[in-house]
């Protein structure tokens, strides 16, 4: 019987405190609530404040046309390169797969597009519709495997 007056009375005592913890504080209109004084981190003298700086008016702006990559007009081929490469230059084409274009533009001085040469000056076309764009890459990717033809 001691064991279980124990335990009621250890539950009736938690019952108190928490109810005494959790209860809250009535404020009546006439009476006011004093508040915990809140500590203010020290604070340093603002600098001068600087005078604001005179804007002249200007006159309407101008509308200025966006800067545009400088596209060449010819290629002179590196070491190197090749029309696969040289079509991937952002300046060029910025695809790889459209080099059919630089290929058929400049017929008279490729004998075979997969053989160039360094020194030599291709012309680039700039004026070339987007059926052109779609044959050329489609001739690309359903070309075939890559071959040495020596023209004969």
């Amino acid at each position: 019987m001691k064991k279980g007056l124990k335990y009621f009375l250890f539950f009736v005592m938690c019952v108190f405190l928490m109810s005494a913890c959790c209860k809250k504080q009535v404020v009546k209109k006439d009476q006011t609530v004093a508040k915990p004084p809140v500590k203010q981190a020290k604070q340093e003298p603002a600098p001068p404040a600087k005078p604001a700086p005179v804007q002249k008016e200007q006159p309407a702006m101008k509308m200025e046309k966006p800067k545009m990559v400088a596209m060449p007009m010819i290629h002179k081929v590196v070491k190197g390169e090749c029309l696969w490469i040289i079509s991937s230059y952002k300046e060029i084409y910025n695809d790889p797969f459209m080099w059919p274009l630089i290929y058929k533009y400049n017929k008279e001085k490729i004998k075979d597009p997969d053989l160039i040469f360094p020194g030599q000056v291709f012309d680039i076309n700039r004026d070339y519709s987007y059926a052109d764009e779609k044959n050329a890459v489609n001739f690309a990717k359903t070309r075939g495997k890559w071959s040495l033809w020596d023209g004969k």
